[in-house]
C-alpha cells in the first residue's frame, strides 16, 4: 500500500495509535483483522484506559489517506472524516496496522445510505449465517446491497466482494435533515454507562469528545474529533441562553479546552446538567454540574448541521 493511497478501515473498530512503539502487550486484541475491541477494553486496567497511546478510533468503512508505510506492517494515516484543524487540516493523524485497511472498490464508504442504530452488532456472511465482521458499532455507515430478506439487510463491506448481512432492525436510514435536540439526547442516552476510554469512540469505550463526535455522526453531521476543535467549530452561545442539545465546554484559566459535554438541562446555574463521558467517574453519565465543574465552565456552544461525508 504505497504512500498517498486512499484507503478505508476494514475492521469494525480500529484504534488510531500515537506511534507503533506506544503499543503494549495488552493491546494485542485491538491489532488484528478482525480486531476484538471488546476483549481489548476488558483487559485494560484503570491506568491503561487513560494512557496516551490511543489518539482516536475509526469505524468500519471510514476513509483515510495513507501518508507513510513502514516495513513492519504499520501505516501512518490521516483520518479524513475526523476533522482536526489543530493537528492537520486534512484530518486526524495517527498510526494503524496496514492489515486493518483495504483499498478494494467494494469499500464504497462514501455512498453509504444506512447507519448502524444499535450499540453493537455484527456483519454475517449470509443471512443468519456465520459472523464475518464482529463488533460493528453505533454510527457505522453502510451502503445497502439490495432489499431485506426475512428481516436481514444485505450491505456492502470493505474488503468483501459480495454482500454481508445484519438484522434490518439494527439499521436506520442515513439522516438527511439537521438533528433535533430530542434526537441528540436520545442517541447520547444509549451510551450511558459505557466505560471511559481515552481516545475511544465506540460503545466499547469512549471519551468526552468521542461521545460528541459519535452522537453527531450517527445523526449525519460531521464534527471535529477533539473538544477544543468542536467548540471552535460550533457557534458560541452566551451562558444563560444555552438550550438542551447544546454543548458545555470546560477549561482552566489560560489553558485549552479539556472537557466537553451535551447540555441536558439549562437555565439558572443550579439547574445546569449535562450528559458526558466523565474521566472522574470513568463512564458516560448524566448529572448536574458540580461546584468544581462549574468553576471551569468556559461557555456554551451550538453545533451546526454540516453533512457527514
Amino acid at each position: 500500500m504505497p504512500q498517498g493511497t486512499e484507503a478505508v478501515v476494514r475492521v469494525a473498530v480500529a484504534a488510531l495509535w500515537s506511534s507503533p512503539d506506544a503499543v503494549r502487550p495488552v493491546d494485542a486484541p485491538a491489532l488484528g483483522a478482525p480486531a476484538d475491541v471488546g476483549a481489548w477494553v476488558a483487559g485494560l486496567d484503570a491506568a491503561q484506559q487513560v494512557g496516551d497511546a490511543v489518539l482516536s478510533q475509526l469505524l468500519l468503512g471510514e476513509r483515510v489517506l495513507v501518508t507513510e508505510v513502514r516495513p513492519d506492517g504499520w501505516a501512518h494515516v490521516v483520518a479524513v472524516e475526523q476533522p482536526s484543524a489543530r493537528l492537520d487540516p486534512r484530518g486526524y493523524p495517527g498510526w494503524l496496522p496496514i492489515a486493518q485497511l483495504t483499498t478494494t472498490a467494494s469499500a464504497a464508504g462514501g455512498t453509504a445510505r444506512m447507519v448502524v442504530d444499535t450499540a453493537v452488532t455484527a456483519l454475517h456472511a449470509t443471512a443468519a449465517g456465520p459472523v464475518a465482521i464482529p463488533g460493528v458499532v453505533l454510527g457505522t455507515r453502510l451502503a445497502a446491497a439490495g432489499e431485506p430478506v426475512d428481516g436481514w439487510q444485505p450491505v456492502q463491506a470493505p474488503g468483501h466482494p459480495g454482500p454481508l448481512w445484519l438484522p434490518a432492525a439494527h439499521l436506520a436510514a442515513a439522516p438527511t435533515a439537521a438533528p433535533t435536540a430530542d434526537q441528540v439526547l436520545a442517541v447520547a442516552a444509549r451510551l450511558v454507562d459505557v466505560e471511559y476510554l481515552w481516545g475511544g469512540m465506540s460503545a466499547y469505550g469512549i471519551d468526552c469528545s468521542g461521545l460528541v463526535h459519535l452522537v453527531w455522526r450517527r445523526l449525519g453531521v460531521l464534527v471535529p474529533r477533539d473538544a477544543s476543535d468542536q467548540a471552535t467549530a460550533a457557534r458560541r452561545v452566551e451562558l444563560g441562553a444555552e438550550r438542551v442539545g447544546d454543548l458545555y465546554s470546560f477549561a482552566r484559566p489560560g489553558r485549552r479546552i479539556h472537557h466537553i459535554g451535551i447540555v441536558t438541562a439549562a437555565g439558572r446555574q443550579r439547574e445546569r446538567r449535562m450528559l458526558h463521558a466523565c474521566y472522574r467517574h470513568r463512564r458516560v453519565l448524566e448529572e448536574r454540574l458540580s461546584v468544581e465543574r462549574t468553576a471551569t465552565l468556559l461557555g456554551a456552544h451550538r453545533l451546526g448541521a454540516g453533512p457527514a461525508r
